[in-house]
């Protein structure tokens, strides 16, 4: 895998206190900012994602950035690395918020008390999962119904690359379980932007499906866009219900009838294909 360093990327818990205290937008542990109105998914909108890196300083990346996500996963462009080894997933109970973020719903854990994930060596915690209807990230082309997005952040201070970020792509059918958990709640929250303490949450209910993935370097795909992501997609497509999209949907309150970003260019970066049995070089 290549690297890519950035040198304004910072841990996810520094990025956090020298920002917040200075900047009206509020930034979650890895760096996502959670206030959604100082930008939006509308087309056309002066704060759609065509403009983000205009808005602020910071976001600046979002326009600029060379490494930026999501990107097209074309077949053509996939080297298969049997090295790469599988996902290690060390995942346990512990309680979660389920929070309305205005531009997404999302399910928060304590850094560090959920599990984590290993990378390359790396331990990355569990920090939250959240949800983008269509998917973000199109596989030769096609966009699915659903993607949602496990963010990870790495508490060691040497570490460059401190975020990772599993994906999951779900196509219409039936109704994804760990989902259907969360679905009262989505509920009482149909445009009302807060929170919800939810007891003890589960991660590992949360089907990964195969052990094949795509994996390659990126940024967060909301502001500021930061690059540096390590980005981990799972190939096998799960399944969700029309009842559960449009309730994620309903349920945020900046009126777009999406919260997806444009695929953004690949810029020469390689995508690597993970395979237990090298059963095929081509998905």
């Amino acid at each position: 895998m290549k690297k890519h360093s950035n040198p304004i990327l910072l841990s996810a818990f520094s990025l956090f206190f020298l920002l917040a205290p200075s900047s009206a937008a509020t930034l979650s542990t890895a760096g996502e900012v959670e206030d959604e109105r100082e930008f939006d998914y509308i087309a056309g909108s002066e704060k759609g994602p065509k403009h983000w890196g205009e808005l602020r300083k910071e976001w600046e990346a979002c326009k600029k950035g060379e490494t930026q996500s999501p990107i097209d996963l074309s077949s053509r462009r996939v080297k298969v690395i049997p090295k790469l080894g599988g996902i290690q997933r060390s995942y346990k109970p512990s309680n979660a918020t389920l929070k309305n973020r205005g531009h997404d719903i999302s399910l928060q854990w304590d850094v560090g008390n959920v599990g984590s994930v290993k990378i390359n060596g790396t331990e990355y915690f569990l920090q939250q999962c959240h949800w983008h209807s269509p998917s973000e990230h199109t596989i030769n082309g096609r966009r699915y119904e659903m993607e949602l997005h496990m963010v990870h952040v790495s508490t060691d201070p040497n570490v460059e690359n401190n975020i990772a970020v599993v994906g999951l792509l779900y196509k219409t059918g039936r109704p994804d379980a760990f989902l259907s958990k969360l679905m009262g709640n989505l509920w009482s929250m149909v445009d009302q932007e807060g929170e919800r303490t939810m007891g003890v949450f589960d991660p590992r209910k949360i089907k990964m499906g195969g052990k094949s993935y795509l994996r390659y370097m990126g940024s967060l795909t909301v502001p500021p866009c930061t690059e540096g992501v390590i980005w981990t997609i799972n190939k096998k497509i799960g399944t969700v219900s029309k009842d559960q999209i449009k309730l994620l949907r309903e349920a945020v309150h900046d009126h777009a009838e999406k919260n997806a970003r444009p695929v953004q260019p690949l810029n020469r970066r390689e995508i690597h294909l993970y395979q237990p049995k090298e059963a095929a070089a081509r998905y």
